[in-house]
């Protein structure tokens, strides 16, 4: 006997080994089926076992279905079921919790040998369950036809698979949950902006009546300047909702879509978009929506007053941030304009500032070239820092 403690040690050692391998796969594996695969080859492997199989619970069958396994023949995987009851060594580990160890399987008189273990000739059988907060998986089985002694020691290298495969398990539940709330919320955001959108139009609509209802001149273009700004607003989350994240919006669709609906509403000028793919945050998206918007419609307004002309919005990566730009080659802005003076700037210009502040942006204005030429970068404060 003393020379078998020498191979027992190298048996442990090698366990905890492939045990501790298998740890690793357990916290990256994103699927469970190739998981619980893989488990049963490095137990089968680490048990110097012939047969391995994981075994799922169905409740409403009372039964353990065969999901994973090795040694068995190629139809038993997916379809083979064992009892479920505590007359069956599976079902008597799932049911109390406790372990088994069958070293006999044909004088056993605690259990039966389920069909399948008869079928393959199995004579021993070793038993844990796999188990998580949601409850009891299944039961992890190790067996083998030839004569031999599993022990008390084998349950702790077994139980250790066990619990890996019942953590990895509770966490890709708890990762689908997770996934399936985000999802739920992101729906939920494009049916707000959606909803967001559609209460726009109608004030805008309404805007629109009380200025047709109106014999005050100065009071019907407050209005059409108002529903302007409410029909900017809709339109900016018209193309929210509309977009495939809502986590970080690309730049460069959402920035083509605004443009051709505004190249819709002034035909005779010709709006051109460049942006880069940069992706921004979704609470970024509506103020810089709106920021181009009311540049790009005071260019259509003011730029070209005999005529039309061309208008130019660009968005690239700068500084570790965006930079965007509305230009035109039109009349120019009034000689001394300072975007930066509020008591004396237009309310079109003081929306303009307070949008880039809410950006967190910084808006210069070209003077040295022809026609208006405003620029704003921005950059996250983690970026400048």
């Amino acid at each position: 006997m003393p020379e078998l403690a020498p191979k027992a040690l190298a048996i442990r050692l090698r366990q905890q080994a492939i045990l501790s391998d298998f740890g690793v796969e357990a916290l990256r594996a994103t699927e469970l089926l190739p998981l619980l695969q893989r488990a049963t080859e490095l137990c089968a492997e680490g048990m110097e076992a012939e047969f391995c199989k994981a075994l799922e619970y169905k409740p409403h069958q009372d039964c353990l279905l065969v999901c994973a396994g090795v040694g068995w023949n190629a139809d038993a995987v997916g379809t083979a079921v064992v009892g479920a009851d505590l007359a069956s060594p599976a079902g008597y580990a799932l049911k109390t919790g406790r372990p088994v160890i069958s070293n006999h399987l044909q004088d056993e008189t605690r259990f039966r040998t389920p069909k399948l273990m008869a079928d393959h000739g199995i004579r021993r059988a070793i038993n844990v369950l796999i188990a998580n907060r949601d409850g009891n998986y299944g039961v992890l089985e190790v067996d083998d036809t030839r004569e031999g002694q599993f022990e008390e020691a084998d349950i702790a290298f077994m139980q250790g698979f066990a619990n890996l495969v019942g953590g990895a398990i509770e966490r890709q539940r708890a990762e689908a949950r997770l996934k399936a709330a985000v999802e739920r919320q992101e729906l939920l955001s494009r049916e707000m902006s959606h909803r967001v959108k559609n209460s726009l139009a109608v004030v805008a609509g309404f805007l629109g009546l009380q200025a047709r209802g109106s014999d005050n001149e100065d009071v019907k273009a407050a209005l059409a300047d108002a529903r302007t700004r409410v029909e900017a607003v809709a339109q900016v989350h018209d193309q929210l909702w509309r977009q495939p994240s809502l986590e970080a919006i690309d730049v460069a669709g959402f920035l083509e879509a605004l443009c051709a609906k505004l190249q819709e509403s002034a035909p005779a000028h010709g709006l051109v978009c460049r942006a880069q793919t940069v992706n921004i945050p979704a609470d970024l998206a509506i103020p810089l929506g709106l920021f181009v918007n009311e540049l790009v419609t005071n260019a259509i307004k003011y730029a070209y007053p005999d005529g039309a002309g061309e208008i130019r919005v660009t968005a690239r990566a700068a500084e570790g941030g965006l930079r965007l730009t509305v230009c035109d080659d039109g009349v120019g802005l009034p000689e001394g304009f300072d975007p930066a003076a509020p008591r004396r700037a237009s309310l079109g210009m003081r929306i303009v500032n307070s949008l880039a502040r809410q950006l967190g942006g910084s808006l210069t204005v070209a003077t040295d070239r022809p026609g208006a030429h405003f620029s704003l970068l921005i950059v996250p404060p983690d970026a400048a820092g």
